[in-house]
């Protein structure tokens, strides 16, 4: 376990001296279409809304234009071009003026295909309010004062609920193998004797739940962070931590019930453990409540964090963790009396 706190205490030192950049404006870390490219001073992030777009339906082109150090860009002109795989310009928004360097456009992608996203941005006299003509190398900049950066996208019909099962598979499949073992192991118990209690029983539990939450911080991570780099982090940090103190607790638990350890010393360590697992929790309920009324550390945005579904269910799960772990710390300190007093 101690090697657990210098991981910890590298992660609360980097919040501490970070600086309060912003890494992008869009709403979420896409995890398709999202595509990031840079021109001489600028960085530009660009995203569609839906993530997954269908053919012919409106998709927003969602685009963020920040200069290196994360700040706005004022009073940028562009213009937008959507040409298909072979070249053809299928639309076109003329030179446009936009006080900041957040904005969107809604086009139509004709058929399923990759497309190619182009974007014009003025360093000097253009066109305004007049389209360009199309061209043939999708990037020149030949006879424009603008630089162009060109964005791939793929149109599909249903990648978005392939792509979606799968990632619910990949959470929910380790987690559902893990408590149907530790239910055979439990009921097995129960068959030839030994412990198999209800106690025992919600021990499980609660390491299910521990773990639960860990899953939770994995699958919403990509909500946050495009706001601060920091805050993905902090989630996948966190979620690893109580997909560690769960499993942990299961391996402890395996070790001593194998006779690797004698009752005193599988105490001494779940007293640790569960110190760590407590201690923890507690402190994610209170940033989440924290950042909930106020704006959160490092906020990029200056005000409190929405409440979701997914921060409902995670603060649930850890709400009946730390009343679980207080359970467990009691159970333990009762196993290892009656362990000893059965001895003597």
């Amino acid at each position: 376990m101690t090697s657990v706190w210098p991981f910890a205490f590298a992660i609360l030192a980097m919040f501490l001296i970070s600086a309060p950049q912003a890494f992008a404006h869009l709403d979420h870390i896409p995890h398709y279409n999202g595509n990031e490219d840079h021109t001489e001073k600028l960085f530009i992030y660009q995203a569609l809304e839906p993530e997954y777009a269908a053919p012919g339906e409106p998709t927003a082109v969602i685009l963020s234009i920040q200069d290196f150090d994360g700040n706005d860009v004022k009073d940028v002109e562009t213009m937008l071009e959507v040409y298909s795989s072979n070249g053809q310009r299928l639309e076109a928004t003329p030179w446009t003026k936009y006080p900041i360097g957040d904005f969107s456009h809604f086009v139509k992608f004709p058929e399923i295909g990759t497309y190619q996203i182009v974007l014009s941005i003025a360093y000097g006299p253009v066109n305004s309010n007049n389209i360009d003509p199309p061209r043939g190398t999708l990037a020149s900049a030949f006879g424009c004062n603008c630089e162009r950066v060109v964005f791939n996208v793929h149109i599909s019909n249903n990648f978005g609920q392939i792509f979606t099962s799968t990632i619910i598979g990949a959470l929910t499949f380790p987690l559902a193998g893990l408590g149907i073992v530790l239910w055979l192991n439990y009921r097995n118990k129960r068959r030839i004797g030994q412990l198999g209690n209800r106690a025992e029983l919600a021990k499980y539990a609660i390491m299910l739940a521990a773990i639960a939450g860990g899953m939770v911080h994995f699958a919403v991570y990509s909500e946050h962070g495009s706001l601060r780099l920091e805050y993905p982090i902090f989630l996948i940090s966190a979620g690893g931590m109580q997909v560690s103190y769960g499993i942990l607790y299961v391996l402890l638990t395996m070790s001593s019930e194998a006779g690797a350890l004698d009752p005193r010393q599988y105490y001494r360590k779940t007293v640790i453990l569960n110190l760590f697992g407590l201690t923890g929790t507690v402190i994610l309920l209170g940033l989440y409540a924290y950042s909930t009324i106020v704006a959160p550390p490092l906020s990029p945005v200056g005000t409190p964090e929405s409440i979701s579904l997914a921060g409902i269910l995670a603060k649930a799960l850890e709400v009946f963790l730390v009343i679980g772990v207080v359970f467990l710390m009691r159970f333990e300190k009762k196993n290892l009396q009656e362990r000893i007093s059965s001895k003597t």
